[in-house]
């Protein structure tokens, strides 16, 4: 009987303990950090990547643009001008420089063609290569820098699979201009001479035209991605391309929270770009031309590299998705408070035990 009494009351004790005192024990659950936050990070805290992306980025602009103004100068020089053009052009009249122009123009169609082709091809041949090792190296970068703590931790890859995403974006660049010329050519089918309706044919152009470069904007979008994976889990371009589409899939949340934040920071740098540019705008005529040009490309050139670090960081959110290091938190050890027993749950020292019980 006392010993039935001991173990009602150990239990009730034990009852009253845990109701009032509960007891945590600490989580060791894996936290990640936010995407966003560590792409901003990066840019800051990393600025030769910065720098390295807007090198290849320029050094290929650069290039192209030499080529293009090149290209351009040498088209112009093998057009014929005669002394009658000259002279409709210094005459300032719209209808005599469309005619000069006109005759001035007349047989070059197909030369004009065939060297924008041969120029096109070049650049994209030049881009793919181009494009390819810096989104290499960039992407080894980002990947040090993440998982700066484990230096043991190695990503290799195969450099053809870039070759193959970046000759598809060419392609898709490609098509997109398709597109938008037959965009322009169902627009002409639409009005005719006899019954003409521009309205008709613009809104025919415009709605076939957005259709073609939304397209465009998410095959590209998968195509970029899809580098990420070429590095981290050494994929060829199809699984690549596959390993985009599930990261859309599987982390759809954070990677729609990146792409909006991203692309509000480009919507602030561009209206930020747009209302400086005026100030030098506003001194043509007072300022001699090519003081007021360089403003104006200056203003240009630190627009092109804001959005260039800011690809870099969103770029950057997106392998901290797939390949960032999670963080453990150090745990925190629950600690039983004391417990004060009230002087009816007490044990009273003159109380038998259960090891004080004789043995029956």
């Amino acid at each position: 009987m006392v010993v039935k009494n001991r173990l009602l009351q150990g239990k009730a004790l034990y009852v009253n303990i845990c109701h009032h005192y509960p007891v945590r024990y600490a989580t060791h659950s894996m936290k990640r950090r936010s995407p966003t936050l560590e792409g901003f990070k990066l840019i800051f805290r990393r600025p030769s990547l910065g720098m390295g992306e807007i090198s290849w980025r320029w050094s290929f602009g650069a290039g192209a643009t030499a080529l293009l103004c090149f290209s351009l100068l040498e088209y112009l020089d093998t057009l014929p001008v005669s002394n009658r053009d000259i002279f409709l052009l210094r005459t300032r009249q719209p209808v005599f420089i469309s005619r000069a122009l006109s005759h001035i123009l007349a047989g070059s169609g197909p030369r004009f063609m065939a060297a924008c082709f041969v120029l096109g091809l070049t650049l994209a041949l030049a881009w793919v290569v181009i494009a390819s090792l810096g989104r290499a190296a960039t992407l080894k970068g980002l990947l040090s820098y993440f998982w700066a703590e484990d230096a043991a931790k190695t990503f290799p890859f195969r450099i053809r699979a870039l070759y193959g995403l970046n000759f598809l974006r060419a392609g898709a660049v490609l098509a997109v201009l398709v597109g938008s010329i037959g965009a322009m050519v169902l627009g002409g089918l639409a009005s005719s001479q006899k019954n003409p309706s521009p309205g008709l044919a613009f809104l025919i152009f415009l709605a076939v035209a957005t259709v073609a470069w939304l397209f465009w904007s998410v095959v590209n979008w998968v195509l970029s991605v899809a580098s990420i994976f070429v590095v981290t889990n050494n994929a060829d371009t199809l699984g690549a391309i596959g390993d985009a589409v599930g990261l859309v899939r599987e982390h759809f949340g954070a990677v729609i929270v990146v792409s909006i934040w991203y692309g509000l920071a480009h919507l602030v740098a561009i209206s930020i770009a747009s209302s400086v540019v005026a100030f030098p705008l506003a001194f043509v005529g007072v300022l001699p031309g090519r003081l007021v040009f360089a403003g104006v490309l200056l203003i240009t050139m630190l627009y092109f590299a804001v959005v260039d670090l800011l690809y870099l960081g969103r770029l950057g959110s997106y392998v901290w998705i797939v390949e960032g290091p999670a963080i453990e938190p150090t745990p925190v050890i629950a600690t039983t408070p004391q417990v004060i027993m009230s002087p009816d749950e007490r044990v009273d020292p003159d109380d038998l035990i259960l090891s004080d019980l004789p043995v029956s």
